[in-house]
């Protein structure tokens, strides 16, 4: 069977992913994949999943020890593109462009690049906070960091430097949040991640 004309823009456009990816940075693509993806199971759109799972799949994330003051770290990892496409794979049953789509991107040499930015995982109960010991950042270089939940939840992040001030802060709901800067110079910087949502949450930092 030939595939239509919208199968074959669908295809093109997922196609696409890596070369739009390519103008974002490591953390800004996974924030985007999770607003995809959720996207995706919100609308029960198995194409979003994949498109998705592809901007999952090209990064390459390191887990590190990091754990927060007074806390332990968990052993999980965040949301994977394998997971992304298993669920697409639910939603795709039946359709033959779909499916080829999903074993196209599982088949896919993995592009990402060697050391990608590192992560740990964390757990928070609802209405509890985790802040990280101080981190270094370099002056003059865009610093990042971002959190994210594989469940439904609403997480902030919070960003002080050495003396208590506030550089930057997301807190919308959403179970995902992210903050990037330009420190004038190299120094630490505290990271409090926040669960203001109603059941407790697992989720993973990462900065790069």
């Amino acid at each position: 069977m030939r595939p239509t004309p919208v199968a074959c823009l669908m295809l093109a456009l997922v196609a696409a992913v890596p070369v739009a990816a390519d103008a974002k940075t490591a953390l800004q693509i996974a924030a985007l994949s999770a607003r995809t993806y959720s996207l995706g199971q919100d609308s029960g759109d198995a194409l979003m999943m994949i498109t998705a799972a592809r901007l999952r799949k090209s990064l390459a994330l390191q887990p590190t020890d990091r754990a927060p003051v007074d806390g332990a770290g968990a052993t999980d990892t965040p949301l994977t593109w394998e997971e992304m496409l298993t669920t697409a794979e639910t939603l795709a049953a039946g359709d033959p462009t779909l499916l080829g789509l999903i074993a196209d991107t599982r088949a896919e040499t993995d592009k990402g690049v060697a050391f990608g930015p590192v992560y740990n995982i964390g757990s928070l109960e609802t209405g509890a906070d985790d802040t990280y010991p101080p981190m270094e950042f370099r002056g003059g270089e865009y610093a990042e960091v971002y959190v994210e939940a594989k469940t439904a939840t609403d997480l902030n992040l919070v960003v002080r430097d050495s003396e208590g001030r506030l550089v930057c802060s997301d807190t919308d709901i959403s179970p995902i949040a992210y903050c990037g800067w330009t420190p004038a110079e190299a120094g630490a910087f505290t990271v409090t991640v926040e669960n203001r949502g109603p059941e407790a949450a697992p989720y993973a930092l990462m900065t790069n």
